[in-house]
């Protein structure tokens, strides 16, 4: 799955899409925009196609997970956050950021192919998107798209990325651009939070550790994404909270120590910590 990059929202012009390498705008590749294809093709072509200003800016979560389990790290329960707390969200902000948080958490269920907690996490999804009038066709029909697909992993895989894809594009096209930057931060975030939680003895698992300090790249390209929408006081402060966590992340120099990982582990508990509760 190729990686897309992007400019900040003010200007998104459209350059690559979960592809992870952010070195400047690309064009269209038009020819691939005309293939035909008999199943639904991934937002990305979409977007090309129908939606040619807004990309979504980051690597998705999937991306992080299938890491982590390629890797052999286990999936664990109770780590994500409660489907019960998607009734307790009311404001834009806190729903964005959770449904970003809830993505994260149904790229985690669904790479590992955990059923009950795919759908599970989808309607808390769902919920929030509903919330929040998100009311694309396609959001519709994803509920019972997943349930459709819950044995074809990756058909499965599939339509939740096109489902992210969507939402942020939906997001950025109907004057709510400042929610589709939660949602991504939200997920960037609880991607963050499972890889650091996802091990009681992380330090001595060199290669999640390395999962987790690969993803300095994608903070950096976060923060650039929300510095051109810093005029807005709630993008301000996580830019603020980015930062620190960027702090943290720049300490390591080569081999990341047992006290950076910490540091770095307890950082972003704290940031997830204050939006889920």
């Amino acid at each position: 799955m190729k990686r897309l990059t992007v400019t900040p929202y003010s200007l998104i012009i459209l350059g690559l899409i979960f592809a992870i390498n952010i070195t400047g705008c690309k064009p269209v590749d038009k020819k691939a925009n005309k293939e035909t294809q008999t199943e639904k093709p991934l937002l990305k072509k979409a977007i090309a196609k129908e939606v040619k200003d807004v990309v979504y800016p980051l690597p998705t979560t999937f991306e992080l997970t299938s890491m982590l389990n390629r890797i052999g790290a286990d999936y664990i329960l109770g780590i994500s956050n409660s489907t019960e707390n998607a009734d307790k969200y009311f404001t834009e902000k806190a729903r964005a950021l959770n449904l970003g948080v809830y993505s994260a958490d149904l790229s985690y269920a669904s790479t590992y192919h955990r059923k009950q907690e795919t759908m599970l996490f989808l309607k808390a999804s769902k919920k929030i998107i509903d919330n929040l009038e998100i009311t694309s066709a396609f959001n519709e029909t994803l509920v019972s798209d997943v349930e459709k697909n819950l044995d074809n992993k990756e058909e499965l895989i599939k339509i939740i990325t096109n489902s992210f894809y969507e939402t942020y594009a939906f997001l950025n096209k109907n004057g709510k651009a400042n929610l589709s930057l939660f949602v991504v931060s939200g997920s960037f975030i609880e991607g963050l939070y499972i890889a650091t939680h996802i091990s009681e003895n992380t330090f001595t698992n060199p290669e999640i550790v390395k999962v987790i300090f690969d993803q300095k790249d994608s903070l950096e390209r976060l923060l650039k994404v929300l510095q051109p929408e810093a005029q807005d006081p709630n993008i301000a402060a996580l830019i603020a909270d980015f930062n620190g966590l960027k702090a943290s992340y720049d300490k390591v120099e080569g081999s990341m120590t047992k006290p950076q990982l910490e540091e770095i582990t307890a950082s972003i508990m704290k940031l997830r910590e204050a939006i889920v509760k």
